[in-house]
């Protein structure tokens, strides 16, 4: 039985998120954390990454991956002061290390102390870990599948790329969420995003999702199929992401 992660009743803090501390690299590190509402074992892991400037508050109310989800445990990361590609090159605001062996891989050792935590805790279940993310989240978690593949069972991403830097070499199930007018993360970018992982994942030719007929489903010759959802907006996180990714999360797991 599930009975207590990170020193909390899971039965009684489920419906309250709680805060945990990491020092990481001589920095403290934080997440939000919802544990599940039943003291089951076995718990699936949902890591949500911020956008450039948010924050895990901000996410967990824009996300509410733990309503979408209750059974699992969802962690809401915080980020640290990061130079945005984009916007914000000084730095001012916090975010995510879009590639590998920026600020000496600060934020890939957080998420390995995280990790760490749920595993020595116990009660998770190994084979049904994931990760996503919004704008600069999102492409975080494309880093997480270029330099942590084995952790995860699928990945989700909003309105984001991956660094041209850090392509993924390993196949894995993921749902791309794009908007057609997003002025930010252009819609060609993520064009070229989603081709890239349907070569790798040696995709088909895409046929309506039957979970939901207004996204595109890529079977895979290599058991990792994509999903692309195309909306009309701009760099939002729209309001159905969330049932869409927690559906598409649902169906993956690793072997």
């Amino acid at each position: 039985m599930l009975v207590c992660l990170f020193g909390l009743d899971v039965a009684a803090a489920a419906s309250t998120p709680k805060t945990r501390e990491w020092t990481v690299g001589g920095d403290t590190r934080r997440a939000l954390i919802f544990l599940p509402e039943s003291p089951a074992a076995g718990a699936p892991v949902i890591f949500a990454f911020h956008g450039h400037g948010g924050s895990m508050a901000f996410a967990a109310r824009s996300f509410k991956l733990h309503e979408k989800w209750p059974e699992a445990l969802v962690v809401y990361p915080q980020g640290l002061p990061t130079p945005g590609a984009l916007t914000d090159p000084d730095g001012k605001k916090s975010g995510w290390q879009s590639r590998g062996g920026l600020q000496g891989d600060r934020d890939l050792a957080f998420f390995d102390a995280m990790l760490a935590s749920l595993k020595s805790d116990g009660g998770i279940d190994p084979k049904r870990i994931y990760a996503t993310g919004h704008s600069n989240g999102g492409g975080f978690s494309y880093l997480l599948w270029a330099k942590r593949p084995d952790e995860f069972a699928a990945f989700a991403s909003v309105a984001a790329i991956l660094s041209r830097f850090d392509p993924p070499k390993t196949p894995k199930p993921i749902i791309h969420i794009a908007g057609k007018a997003d002025p930010l993360v252009k819609f060609d970018w993520q064009e070229r995003t989603v081709r890239i992982v349907r070569e790798l994942n040696q995709c088909e030719s895409g046929a309506a999702w039957k979970a939901d007929a207004s996204c595109t489903f890529f079977a895979s010759a290599k058991g990792a199929p994509v999903v692309v959802k195309i909306h009309d907006g701009g760099h939002q996180y729209p309001a159905e992401a969330s049932d869409l990714i927690v559906t598409f999360f649902k169906e993956n797991r690793l072997d």
